[in-house]
């Protein structure tokens, strides 16, 4: 489906879990790539694809687990003029509008979750606050508008460009990993299936969000527009104080060494872990997420050698080569 308010077909996908009768949520493919996303999205694709810019928003995008929420705290807090009395009392949930994040989950879940915390008012308004189309939230927010994406350059707002786009990658072995684990840490998400399974629905573009490859090449091949920042995650491990000085250019900051030295051991991972305006504790309180398991987990780089076994390294190995033949892009890790 696809009409005159949007560009691109829409292909509704029933899937049936191999070797059974279990039926899958059903997913749609979108445009020519083929994106998944989960069928509510459908309600949203137009009003996200035609949404009126402001040069003064700040988008930061990204596939899954590749950097996100570390790169929302670092752009807000240089933009904010590194106002971290807001930045640690403000929730990045009510800093940044998640654009999709409403249309990822059945209407069932809402009314289980409405049900189970019927008795708390605040916790009702926050269930239905996070399931209103962020469009809407954003009609009325104040510029400038911080918004938080996974949709590819392609399915965001077609006028995006003409605002600030920061977009951060990560070797695709560690961001299927945090992506794994963190679907198992969601009540109404977990696979119960083993690593193993994940990774082949993943590099078969059966989950959100993939193909992961297209995702990021849409972002890289745009790298050189003036309103484009492209970081890799690895990069803000490996010399924090560099990619920080890299954002403040992009958007007209000028910092200090020691203001610099500051934000970095605002972000550092052992502060940034204990940080809980980061760490989606409101996501846990409403019952989205397991009160044991952590948002931030280790953030390191390379972790994915814990779980590929020899057959599943080759296999990546051989992915990542086909699906970067065509590209110069190269991820530090691999370099």
């Amino acid at each position: 489906m696809a009409n005159e308010k949007y560009p691109y077909e829409i292909k509704v996908v029933e899937m049936e879990e191999e070797g059974t009768a279990h039926k899958l949520p059903v997913i749609v493919r979108i445009g020519p790539k083929g994106y998944v996303l989960h069928e509510k999205f459908i309600n949203a694709a137009a009003n996200v694809y035609n949404m009126k810019v402001r040069t003064s928003d700040i988008f930061v995008a990204s596939f899954p687990r590749s950097g996100t929420t570390w790169t929302q705290d670092m752009v807000w807090l240089i933009v904010s003029h590194l106002d971290y009395e807001r930045a640690l009392n403000i929730p990045l949930t009510e800093r940044y509008a998640f654009f999709e994040f409403f249309s990822s989950f059945d209407d069932g879940i809402k009314m289980q979750l409405l049900d189970a915390n019927k008795d708390d008012e605040a916790k009702l308004k926050e269930i239905e606050l996070i399931f209103k189309p962020a469009t809407e939230i954003l009609e009325t927010t104040h510029s400038p508008r911080f918004i938080k994406t996974h949709l590819p350059l392609s399915l965001m707002p077609r006028k995006a460009l003409e605002a600030k786009v920061v977009y951060v990658a990560r070797d695709p072995r560690d961001t299927i990993v945090s992506l794994y684990l963190l679907v198992n840490s969601m009540r109404f998400m977990n696979l119960e299936k083993d690593f193993k399974a994940f990774w082949n629905t993943f590099v078969n573009n059966l989950q959100p969000w993939t193909p992961y490859f297209d995702h990021v090449k849409e972002a890289w091949e745009m790298r050189h527009h003036p309103n484009m920042l492209f970081l890799f995650y690895e990069d803000m491990r490996k010399d924090l104080p560099s990619v920080v000085r890299r954002v403040s250019h992009f958007f007209g900051k000028k910092y200090n060494e020691e203001e610099i030295a500051r934000l970095c051991d605002h972000l550092s991972f052992d502060n940034f872990k204990k940080n809980p305006s980061v760490n989606f504790d409101l996501i846990k309180k409403l019952g989205f997420m397991y009160a044991d398991k952590d948002f931030i987990r280790k953030g390191k780089s390379g972790g994915w050698r814990d779980y590929f076994d020899e057959e599943m390294t080759a296999e990546a190995d051989k992915w990542i080569e086909e699906n970067l033949r065509d590209t110069d892009l190269r991820f530090p890790s691999m370099q």
